[in-house]
Formats: structure tokens, C-alpha cells, sequence
């Protein structure tokens, strides 16, 4: 007989099962997994050149490619043509790549949820009836998009690495609806999970 067969066989270590619960919600969150993936598959031609300008830095481009792109997806022309309550039903899955984008590439200094910790750290929240004005001043403010309660023109932001924390993607709020697109849009980061 050989060494290897005298020997007893060693089993492996049984793992406990996991209840019906815990088997559906790592199947739940598996499946989102998978969803982003595909995403970025099937839309590779839609990501391309906003990734190509985070990549080099070119803010300003991505920014406004970022800005093109949420157009494209709910096909609208500009941002004038989108009214509140349609952004409620923006595609979570494209507010997270977007996000996981512009995070990557700007090492957690720029996106979406940056700017939606932000808000709720001044003390905004999701309520759509909720639209304090003296939170979004000072998120406004801290992004360096207004000074003394003044917007700035797009062309007068800081598109530079040096740009404040969670300055950027910007060009996506400057809404005709002000501050109710704004909420509604922060209400939408946060039931998709974008944080």
C-alpha cells in the first residue's frame, strides 16, 4: 500500500447552510452585480468617451459627456425638456456606473454620492416636499458653484483636480427648476442607493 492511501482522508470543513434570507439576499445582490456588469458591456460605446475624459483628467469634457449621456438615456434633448418628477425614474443602474466612474477616476473626489453625502451632511434628506433652500445654498456654496448666494456661469467653475470635493459632475444640475430638481434628484441618489 502506498503512503498516500494509509493515509485518512480529510475532509472538508462543513460551512453551516444559510437560511432562506441570507441565500436571497446574496442572490439579490449577485444579480446587481451582474447587472452593472452587463451594463458596461452593452452600453461600452455609451461609457467610452466619458471614461476617456476622466481618465486624462479633462473634467470639463466629462462633465459635460456625463451631462450628454443622462440626456441620451432618457431621451431628451436638453435639460430644459426634463421636469422633476421624471427623474424619479432615471435607471439606478446608470446613476451607479456614473457614479462608479466618476469616483474612480477622480480617487472619491467627484460624484454623485460625493455630492449626495454632502447634501445630507448639512442636513437635506429625501424628502421630495422638503426643499430647503438654505441646505442647497451652502452645498452650492461648498462645491464652489456659487459665491454669496450667486450661481456662477458654468464657464466661471473650477474644472481642475484642485476643484472642492464634490464639485463635480455639475453641468447635470443647472436645471431650469432649481432647487426642486436638485431635491428630487438627491431623492433619487438615495433610493438607488447611490451613497
Amino acid at each position: 500500500m502506498s503512503n498516500a492511501s494509509q493515509q485518512p482522508k480529510q475532509s472538508k470543513p462543513q460551512s453551516q447552510p444559510l437560511s432562506l434570507d441570507a441565500l436571497l439576499e446574496r442572490v439579490e445582490r449577485l444579480e446587481q452585480k451582474l447587472d452593472k456588469a452587463l451594463l458596461l458591456l452593452t452600453d461600452v460605446y455609451r461609457y467610452q468617451k466619458l471614461r476617456d475624459f476622466l481618465e486624462a483628467g479633462n473634467w470639463k469634457e466629462a462633465d459635460q459627456e456625463t451631462t450628454r449621456i443622462m440626456l441620451e438615456i432618457m431621451n431628451k434633448n436638453s435639460l430644459d425638456d426634463i421636469i422633476p418628477d421624471e427623474i424619479m425614474i432615471f435607471p439606478c443602474s446608470a446613476l451607479s456606473l456614473l457614479d462608479q466612474l466618476w469616483m474612480s477616476y477622480s480617487k472619491d473626489r467627484f460624484g454623485f454620492s460625493v455630492q449626495q453625502q454632502i447634501y445630507t451632511r448639512l442636513g437635506g434628506n429625501d424628502d421630495i416636499s422638503d426643499i430647503d433652500m438654505k441646505v442647497l445654498q451652502a452645498m452650492e456654496a461648498e462645491f464652489g458653484w456659487s459665491v454669496n448666494n450667486k450661481l456662477l456661469d458654468y464657464e466661471d467653475l473650477d474644472f481642475s483636480s484642485e476643484a472642492p470635493v464634490g464639485c463635480h459632475p455639475s453641468g447635470w444640475w443647472r436645471s431650469p427648476y432649481g432647487g426642486k430638481m436638485a431635491v428630487y434628484f438627491i431623492a433619487r441618489l438615495i433610493s438607488c442607493g447611490v451613497d
